[in-house]
């Protein structure tokens, strides 16, 4: 039986506060904070986007992904992993939270205490953006690049509808992979295999 795609593209909201407001990066996680029904996220020009939440079976797809990689973390040790609902405060000052991503403990371990209770003040080492049928394509090709720029070693943006995903590395151009079984993190992340199988089709 042939799959029905259903892709409805919406950007998130833009909101453009500057010069009338601007948020410090302690401002903004209040903001955040006292907002928690939104996703919000702040570009690197200070502008915060609002996204579109995600349906049924990207979050469903996002908690498989998040497993995967929380079961590899710590069994590996020297690394921590975060789900979507972390930000990180990235060199350029933009704020954003990758759909899955893990840091080197040894950083997060020069942070205060302070620090850890809010968003993090550094870019992961290691970023997933999982791909819902309401994103554009573009703008998280956009923010993958972003990511490199802001010291990312290894990036992974994941396409289930078209059964995709890009690898993006410092230094190239992204590896396309088409309809994958498996993808190795080799060797950023040594001896992680993220079984794609369970990503392609939802559990329900």
């Amino acid at each position: 039986m042939t799959e029905t795609k259903f892709r409805t593209e919406q950007p998130p909201m833009v909101l453009r506060t500057s010069p009338a407001l601007e948020m410090d990066d302690d401002q903004l996680f209040e903001f955040c904070r006292i907002n928690r029904e939104w996703r919000i996220e702040r570009n690197a020009e200070g502008e915060l986007e609002v996204m579109v939440p995600t349906g049924g079976e990207t979050s469903n797809r996002n908690f498989k992904l998040v497993v995967q990689l929380g079961i590899w973390t710590d069994r590996d040790g020297t690394r921590v992993a975060f789900e979507s609902n972390g930000g990180f405060i990235l060199p350029n000052g933009a704020m954003r939270s990758p759909d899955a991503s893990w840091a080197r403990r040894e950083r997060l371990a020069n942070l205060t205490a302070e620090q850890k209770q809010r968003f993090l003040p550094l870019c992961p080492d290691f970023v997933i953006e999982l791909r819902s049928p309401s994103d554009p394509l573009t703008p998280l090709e956009a923010r993958m690049r972003e990511y490199l720029e802001n010291g990312a070693r290894l990036g992974w943006l994941i396409d289930p509808e078209e059964r995709k995903v890009q690898v993006h590395r410092p230094g190239g151009p992204p590896e396309v992979l088409d309809r994958s079984d498996r993808l190795s993190g080799d060797p950023e992340l040594p001896g992680f295999v993220l079984d794609l199988r369970s990503i392609w089709r939802p559990g329900f």
